[in-house]
């Protein structure tokens, strides 16, 4: 790749990747990461390092161990590859980064291909990684753990060389990157950035992710409440178009579907295939044309500054939105999305929160600083490193703390009621 800028263009749009201006030099060779995907490998694990990694300038390649390269992930999700793993063998990667999941982990493990080019990385001192069950499932198998202290989940920590687990949600070991789930993935991605392109390359990025400000302000802020709770499975639809934001979509997605709740996602193209803000390539499940026929409890919309004007221009989305309103249904925004309900006049005497590049062009009186906030049945969230926190609120108001924090725990993600 000839520049660390590059566009993606498809039948229907042009999508624009500029990675931070701070963090590769225009002069300096793209630092090439190889993330491998196979069935069953967990969602928001692949999307946040392909995403967060790209975001940084690196010439990332999202590769199957599969047959084919559309693979189903852990939590339904149908994920489209750049490549095979077998046109991947002949390269050098700067790093080698696998994401987690079952059975995705025992996928990646009996992929010949990805074992030799893994350890040959370990061999030539250059970067790897694993999260979430690779580490133990993966790595361990392969040899690639020796004299290395490592982290993975805990549902796998108990295979791993007791003198040498730590209980951490980061591990950092000479070449070798380990992490513990979907939870603790921005730490992971950041720390990966860190090492590939310096320090001040992974404050930018935290920055970008929001990361910067999540100890300075409240989880979430709920007024004027409402009960939530359906008699039946909520169905949940997300729109998606050319240019979603890859992280929130995709992790509202995963965390809603462990909870067992009925999600749709639903593009707004003309295909079903959807490329998102880092050229990272999803099938939906309906053409927003069809999904519209149904009724659902509640409709979050994803951000993205391309994927906002493409669900602006929806006319079938415009009649959802108004319809869910006046039926007393539930409805919401992440990240720069809320801009949309904003135009269709759906915030007015509402409280919400946003993308803070955001607030200026919205009424001081509507925004609050908090990562999620709740007023009636509108809730909304500030985007990115977020979006945990919505899926978790929208689960703990259909379906109560109790299973939100089972949910949570799986994630390997710190709940906490309010």
């Amino acid at each position: 790749m000839a520049s660390a800028t590059f566009a993606m263009t498809t039948a229907t749009s042009t999508i624009e990747i500029t990675p931070l201006e701070t963090t590769v030099s225009g002069e300096l060779p793209l630092k090439k990461v190889l993330i491998p995907v196979g069935f069953g490998t967990e969602e928001m694990e692949a999307v946040i390092m392909v995403n967060v990694l790209r975001q940084a300038g690196a010439d990332v390649v999202v590769a199957s161990v599969e047959p084919e390269i559309q693979v189903k992930l852990s939590g339904g999700i149908i994920l489209v590859a750049d490549t095979s793993i077998s046109e991947c063998s002949d390269q050098i990667y700067d790093l080698v980064a696998l994401p987690g999941g079952m059975p995705g982990s025992v996928r990646l493990r009996d992929c010949k291909a990805l074992e030799e080019i893994t350890r040959k990385q370990a061999e030539e001192k250059r970067l790897y990684g694993a999260i979430c069950a690779a580490p133990a499932v993966t790595l361990l198998p392969w040899g690639l753990l020796k004299r290395k202290k490592t982290t993975c989940h805990p549902a796998f920590f108990h295979k791993l060389p007791t003198f040498r687990a730590i209980k951490t949600n980061l591990q950092v070991s000479e070449e070798l990157t380990t992490s513990r789930g979907p939870g603790t993935c921005f730490q992971f991605s950041v720390s990966l950035v860190e090492q590939l392109f310096g320090e001040s390359a992974s404050t930018e990025i935290g920055k970008f992710l929001l990361m910067d400000t999540v100890d300075e302000v409240s989880r979430m802020e709920e007024f004027n409440e409402v009960d939530w709770a359906v008699d039946h499975t909520p169905h949940i639809l997300i729109p998606v178009a050319n240019g979603s934001e890859d992280i929130e979509a995709v992790t509202v997605v995963d965390i809603l579907r462990r909870a067992n709740l009925d999600v749709t996602v639903a593009s707004v193209e003309k295909t079903l295939s959807v490329i998102g803000s880092h050229g990272i390539k999803i099938v939906a499940d309906n053409l927003l044309k069809n999904a519209a026929e149904s009724i659902f409890d509640l409709i979050i919309l994803p951000g993205g500054d391309s994927c906002v004007e493409r669900l602006h221009k929806s006319r079938i989305l415009k009649r959802l939105l108004k319809e869910q309103v006046s039926s007393g249904r539930k409805y919401g925004a992440i990240c720069t999305s809320l801009l949309i309900l904003h135009k269709q006049g759906l915030i007015q005497n509402k409280k919400a929160t946003a993308h803070p590049s955001m607030v200026s062009a919205l009424d001081s009186n509507t925004i609050v600083g908090s990562q999620v906030v709740v007023d009636g049945k509108l809730i909304t969230c500030r985007g990115l490193s977020s979006a945990p926190e919505l899926a978790l609120a929208i689960i703990a108001k259909f379906c109560g703390h109790g299973r939100a924090k089972s949910v949570a725990t799986g994630l390997v993600f710190e709940y906490r009621a309010s």
